[in-house]
């Protein structure tokens, strides 16, 4: 772990430790409490998340290669487990996956995959994050600050959508070229060849597969489409009985989703997570009290995965060290 790793991980803690005592132990204690057994059916919508997210890069494996739904499961599962423990995020989560399925898919088809299903989560994330700070727009009494941050969204993600359009029209070798420039030499041209094979396949991909593309782009949508369905369970759980409003629902996984982007570099999520959907919840007039509660739920049911991610490394043998000292996954990183 890096110097700024220990960095992240003991001030989201502090945080998270200070938010907690000013919130107070006993309103937590009741909010748990409204949930009760609805922890598991929100357990359980993760798992189907990660079902989704494992069709989704079974759908990028190009023929003759396949890949196993039990073994893509298993593999999104410990990624997410690594990517979620360490400040390092898609460093390490990306490369176990593929290390994870490498017994029945070679390291590049497996790599390949992973870049397609990826480009196309990015956009899919970007374009949830647009909708939803275009939602909150719609939202009285929300602080001219927050508005100026939403606006700003919006204008970035116009902006990177733009930006993919004319990558895809022009497919220009981007990576490689940087990659030959940071890395001179013959371990330089070898890795320059082998990440432009991955871009020209990844620029490729829609027109060679366009047949996969609409239960692909399903599932990525499907994927969020669950993520406001938790959010919507959790605050009629926490609610006095009645329906919460959907967009309510709606912003609440998406601001959720940008701080999980934003701040990918803090184990866990660590404070920022609970702080900042506390303080959404009580723009949208909900209360500190039930944003706070709905990221600790947050907390249990990504643990609950952890643990079964960590379960599944254990058995393949599988740690982050040895991932990142894996010479071979490097164009997967």
């Amino acid at each position: 772990m890096t110097a700024l790793g220990v960095l992240a991980t003991v001030v989201g803690l502090a945080l998270f430790v200070w938010w907690i005592r000013r919130i107070g132990l006993d309103e937590i204690r009741s909010g748990f409490a409204q949930i009760g057994w609805g922890i598991v059916a929100i357990v359980l919508l993760g798992g189907v998340r990660f079902a989704l997210r494992a069709s989704a890069w079974m759908l990028c494996v190009e023929p003759p290669h396949t890949l196993p739904f039990r073994e893509a499961f298993g593999a999104v599962i410990a990624g997410d487990a690594l990517g979620n423990l360490l400040p390092l995020g898609p460093i390490v989560s990306e490369p176990t996956k593929a290390a994870f399925v490498r017994r029945r898919l070679a390291l590049g088809p497996a790599g390949t995959a992973l870049a397609i299903e990826n480009v196309l989560y990015t956009l899919s994330v970007a374009a949830m994050i647009a909708a939803g700070m275009a939602a909150l727009l719609f939202v009285s009494g929300i602080p001219a600050r927050l508005r100026e941050v939403s606006e700003v969204a919006i204008a970035a993600v116009i902006a990177l959508f733009l930006v993919t359009l004319a990558v895809l029209w022009t497919r220009p070798a981007v990576v490689s070229q940087l990659v030959g420039r940071l890395l001179p030499g013959v371990r330089g041209e070898r890795h320059v060849a082998t990440i432009r094979e991955l871009e020209s396949r990844v620029y490729s991909f829609a027109s060679r597969r366009g047949r996969v593309m609409v239960p692909l782009i399903g599932a990525e949508l499907l994927f969020h489409a669950l993520g406001v369905l938790e959010a919507y369970l959790t605050l009629w759980l926490l609610g006095d009985g009645s329906p919460p409003l959907l967009i309510n629902a709606f912003i609440v996984e998406t601001v959720n989703r940008l701080i999980i982007v934003a701040f990918k570099f803090v184990p866990l999520g660590a404070g920022v997570n609970e702080v900042g959907t506390a303080f959404l919840t009580g723009v949208l007039g909900l209360g500190t009290v039930v944003g706070t509660t709905i990221g600790l739920v947050r907390k249990v049911r990504i643990l609950c995965w952890i643990a079964v991610g960590t379960v599944l490394l254990v058995r393949r043998g599988l740690t982050a060290a040895r991932v990142l000292e894996d010479s071979q996954l490097d164009s997967v990183r």
